[in-house]
């Protein structure tokens, strides 16, 4: 007869994370959401820079802003659109010269769009430089950060905590923007005014304060780096701050700050050393810091935590999991390079960024607990697989397509991390240890020159293809059966056994018939034999009064249910 086998837990972490986008069912919560199949007038032109000055007001709990785009552009066009939610209010849109003169634009608004007719039509290769001021009360986070917006907090004291939050939503919920993955600046400048003595910590490099007599300091940040658009954030508070300079693997001195509130001072100090400690974890088996020309920093923040391109957003409560070390933290870090350095040019590939991280987890715990920290972290992890829908789907989708689940887009589909990192730990038993980390590495950088760059070069768009191409290099084998059946389509191989005269018999049963030859590990007394399983089938003798194991160690994702 022919059976399968089965499964446990999860982490704390991921119980946390899908369990609160969940509650969105009970609370009538829906995200809004980012990218998508992109607009012709928007796919027509690259972003260059950012320049964006914004005044914080925590009374009113409103901003004011002005936003500088500069941008070439690709495709002939007449009309520039942006984005901006229609809660924030257009006050004024103009050209600027190459001199820094005006020209006035006319403007139309349709929806959280905003069209701005060109005074003539711009050609491929021009360059396209426009003003945005606007303002108003932006959209509160209902759930931060996986429904987002502005936090409007208070400290212990009562002081203003305001933090910012927008993957699923989009930067545009509270700035004017192209909001889409494709587009990443070269750089970017932040200008933030906030009430004094209130501190703003935010992406890149503190580059000067300017006090002001009207009571307000302004804090101006630049990212020399390219950036997504919902990486960047703003986190305001009576910070104190906690710092150290680390030296990279490169030689490199990276000053590290973490961004804490006054009360939990003590806390921090005990905290902050895993931040170096996670640091050299990543460099030794990614490479290299990638945004060394900024800082690492990270602030305190009143939601749970979100990986803003060098300000990762912290509000773990300084917990550490079962293998003592804070999870939160460490799968925010590990976005810099899978997030950050990497970023996935459309939301269908998002595996890229969340699958990685969670298995960068497993991979933690078994580097400080070896390999029975392996397979425990990884029964944690199998049960929350779901297999609603494709891990990596072929078409365009929305950030909640790909985040929430089918029919309604509510409940969390959490397959981009968890059975992304269940299919990263197949294919490391697929193609072994050393070509798999090898793989790892080449995917954060596929030329070991870019180690060593830190002007932008280094940063890329990657799609589930170029990981396959990096994999399939690696292996030297084709692995089109491997990434069809685990990230194009949702269900999974059933695994059928059955002995009959001392030979065990193994067949993989694939959705409408894909092929699949994983080989299959078997263990029989003492020792485990690797079954190879080509035309998804194998047999292997068994020793008589032996009863084989299959797959003991549970390392291919399969179906455990028929």
């Amino acid at each position: 007869m022919w059976s399968q086998t089965s499964s446990l837990r999860i982490t704390s972490f991921l119980l946390l994370l899908l369990g609160s986008i969940t509650a969105q069912r009970h609370l009538g919560v829906t995200p809004t959401s980012s990218g998508g199949p992109l607009l012709p007038e928007q796919g027509a032109y690259d972003v260059k820079f950012y320049d964006l000055s914004l005044r914080i007001d925590t009374l009113k709990e409103s901003i004011a802003g002005e936003l500088k785009v500069y941008a070439r552009i690709i495709e002939s066009l007449t009309w520039f659109v942006l984005d901006l939610d229609t809660l924030l209010q257009v006050e004024e849109v103009v050209g600027l010269d190459q001199e820094g003169g005006t020209i006035q634009l006319s403007v139309e608004r349709h929806g959280g769009r905003i069209w701005i007719r060109l005074s003539a039509a711009a050609q491929a290769g021009d360059d396209v430089m426009i003003r945005v001021v606007y303002g108003g009360n932006p959209k509160v986070a209902p759930r931060p950060p996986w429904v987002g917006g502005f936090t409007w907090a208070t400290t212990e004291s009562g002081d203003p905590w305001i933090g910012v939050s927008c993957q699923s939503d989009g930067a545009d919920i509270w700035w004017p923007c192209k909001d889409h993955p494709s587009d990443e600046p070269d750089s970017m400048a932040l200008h933030i005014t906030v009430p004094q003595p209130l501190i703003c910590a935010a992406n890149g490099r503190l580059r000067g304060v300017d006090e002001h007599d009207d009571g307000n300091r302004t804090f101006h940040w630049f990212v020399s780096n390219p950036i997504n658009n919902y990486n960047i954030s703003l986190n305001i508070a009576p910070y104190r701050t906690i710092e150290d300079a680390y030296t990279s693997v490169t030689g490199e001195i990276i000053p590290i700050t973490y961004w804490v509130l006054p009360e939990n001072y003590e806390k921090g100090l005990e905290l902050f050393p895993q931040f170096a400690e996670h640091l050299r974890f990543y460099e030794t088996y990614l490479g290299p810091y990638p945004f060394r020309a900024d800082k690492y920093g990270v602030a305190e923040t009143p939601y749970l935590g979100m990986e803003h391109q060098t300000i990762i957003a912290y509000g773990n409560n300084y917990q550490n999991n079962d293998y003592g070390f804070d999870v939160l933290h460490f799968h925010e870090l590990a976005h810099e390079w899978y997030g950050n350095l990497v970023t996935c040019a459309d939301w269908k590939d998002m595996w890229l960024h969340e699958g990685f991280a969670v298995y960068l987890e497993v991979l933690y715990a078994e580097y400080l607990h070896g390999d029975s920290a392996l397979h425990s972290s990884m029964a944690d992890v199998r049960p929350k697989v779901r297999n609603v829908k494709p891990v990596a789907p072929r078409e365009s989708q929305t950030s909640l397509q790909i985040y929430f689940a089918p029919p309604d887009y509510i409940m969390s589909d959490g397959d981009i991390y968890t059975k992304g990192a269940c299919i990263l730990h197949t294919l490391r038993y697929l193609i072994g240890d050393e070509n798999f980390f090898k793989a790892l590495r080449l995917m954060a950088f596929p030329d070991p020159k870019l180690e060593t760059i830190t002007n932008g070069g280094q940063c890329r768009l990657a799609d589930t293809d170029d990981f396959r191409g990096i994999v399939e290099e690696v292996a030297g084998e084709d692995l089109d059966w491997f990434f069809d059946l685990y990230l194009h389509q949702e269900k999974l191989p059933v695994l059928q056994s059955r002995i009959s005269r001392n030979k065990l018999r193994l067949r993989w049963k694939t959705p409408r018939r894909l092929p699949f030859q994983m080989p299959v590990p078997v263990q029989v007394g003492g020792e485990v034999h690797r079954v190879e399983m080509p035309r998804g089938r194998g047999v292997m003798g068994i020793p008589k009064g032996f009863i084989p194991i299959v797959d003991p160690l549970n390392q291919i994702l399969k179906d455990e249910g028929e």
